[in-house]
């Protein structure tokens, strides 16, 4: 089995500012499947985001979605460069995100990272398994 696509459902309060938000870091959207209660991010062409309403979310589910400062998942992307990683976090960063921690460089694998303007983590990484230690 391959899987071909991948969605991610997320709840946020605000579609409008979310589609905002996403669009100024510089992902686009998939408006044939968004509408007022939800905005499709595009990370790439297989890979969706879906940042839903938290009143259309939890008709998906029976558990409540989570509030205040909880945290229920953390997203990772990978990122061709350490430039690009540093990009996407200091334009979410510009844009109302906060930075999660510091950058962490292990060598062969880069990451930076950031709350978005809804809470939810994201870990920004580059990778380069060839120069993984033996």
């Amino acid at each position: 089995m391959k899987i071909n696509q991948i969605y991610v459902n997320l709840p946020v309060k605000n579609i409008q500012k979310t589609k905002a938000f996403w669009t100024n870091v510089g992902f686009s959207v998939n408006e044939q499947i968004s509408d007022e209660r939800a905005v499709c991010i595009m990370m790439n062409d297989t890979i969706s985001i879906m940042f839903l309403t938290e009143e259309f979310f939890e008709t998906f589910s029976e558990r409540p979605v989570p509030k205040g400062d909880t945290t229920q998942v953390l997203v990772a992307i990978g990122l061709d460069s350490r430039k690009e990683v540093d990009q996407v976090v200091n334009a979410a960063v510009a844009n109302g995100a906060t930075q999660h921690e510091e950058p962490q460089d292990h060598g062969w694998m880069y990451q930076n990272s950031f709350w978005d303007i809804n809470g939810h983590g994201w870990n920004v990484i580059f990778a380069d398994p060839s120069q993984i230690p033996s």
